[in-house]
This record gives structure tokens, sequence and C-alpha cells, in this order.
């Protein structure tokens, strides 16, 4: 990973990125790179995958609001120095090549993905969440504001973000109802005749 970022400063980018180049460093053939890895952007998937997942693990035996809080600071403190602006090339990378997003969903994205919604899920069994929520759904709602704000850079990277959306998320994904009895949950309203306002809608 150390021809993408060095000393925290881009070194080059994985659209430049060649297969010989890796092989150099690696001092092997190219044929050895291609017998474990099919193409540039799965060595630099695992390679990013190798120090990434090390340092953004989802705590056991805790609450889960706890352990959610702490994967979220874990994965915005790696996001906001190289390894974001590692990841954020992967994403552009993928967006002309649809081999190198195949290889990031496979490789990175879809088990994150299960481990956020196995917590989830934990939340719905132990009363934290409502018991109609989708956990793949929820697992989003925490998950896209941090990519959003890493391709973005509208707000920093940082704790205070990630306790925003801990508080927020679980406050309106809660299995219990607001103070004045009424759960806000979201839900699609349904079209009404001329003069008539949809049935779902508060007076």
């Amino acid at each position: 990973m150390d021809l993408l970022v060095r000393d925290g400063r881009r070194a080059t980018t994985v659209q430049k990125l060649t297969m010989e180049a890796i092989a150099k460093r690696a001092k092997v053939s190219k044929a050895t790179i291609y017998r474990w890895w099919p193409s540039k952007a799965a060595v630099v998937i695992d390679a990013f995958m190798e120090n990434h997942l090390a340092h953004t693990r989802i705590p056991e035996g805790v609450p889960v609001r706890d352990a959610l809080l702490a994967h979220l600071k874990s994965l915005i403190t790696q996001y906001a120095g190289p390894q974001g602006k590692l990841v954020a090339q992967i994403i552009a990378e993928g967006q002309y090549d649809p081999e190198t997003m195949a290889n990031f969903r496979e490789r990175f994205w879809q088990e994150r993905a299960a481990a956020v919604e196995k917590l989830m899920r934990r939340g719905i069994d132990e009363g934290v969440f409502r018991s109609d929520l989708d956990p793949k759904s929820a697992a989003q709602l925490f998950y896209a504001p941090v990519y959003f704000h890493l391709l973005f850079g509208v707000s920093p990277l940082d704790d205070t973000l990630a306790e925003q959306l801990v508080d927020l998320g679980i406050r309106d994904l809660a299995a219990h109802p607001d103070q004045d009895g009424t759960a806000r949950v979201l839900r699609t309203p349904t079209h009404a005749g001329p003069g008539r306002r949809p049935s779902s809608a508060p007076d």
C-alpha cells in the first residue's frame, strides 16, 4: 500500500498504479502476483483490508450503542487519514471499472455490511430498535453518511460525527415511543383524492 500512500502523502493513484510496479516493490514476477490476485484493484483492496479490518472491529460484550459508537469512531478515524484517500480512490476507480467495484463489494463491503447488520439484529432482539426494523436498511443508515462525508468533505471526519450519527440513528429507530406517546416512524404517505389528506398525515 506504500506505493499509493507514503509518509501520509499520496505517492500515486490507483488508476496510475501498474502490476509491474506492484511486482517490483514485492520483488516477485508479475506472474506470481497474478497467481494470487486477478487484478491490481484486488491487490489494492486486499492491502487496504489487511490494515483496515484490524482497526475497525465491532466490540462484543458491550451494549449495542457502545459497540456501534466504537465501530463508527474507529472507522471515521481510519477514513480521516491516508486510508480514507485510498478507499475514495477505489470507489472512484469503480465508477468506470465494474470489475473494481465488484471486487470492492465482494472482498470488503459485503463482510462489513453483514457485521453491522448482525449488530442491528442484536439491537432488535434486545429491544433497542423497533421489531419491524430491516437490519440491512438500518446498517446503511449509519454507514452512508460516513462515505458521504468522506467523498464530499462537507465536514470533518471526527468523533463528533460518529456521536451525531449514533444519537440520531438510535433515536429514530428506537423501539420505544417518544415522550408524547407517538413513535416517529417515517412512512411513505398514501395518495388521497381531491380535497382529502392522506390518512397517515397528522391532524
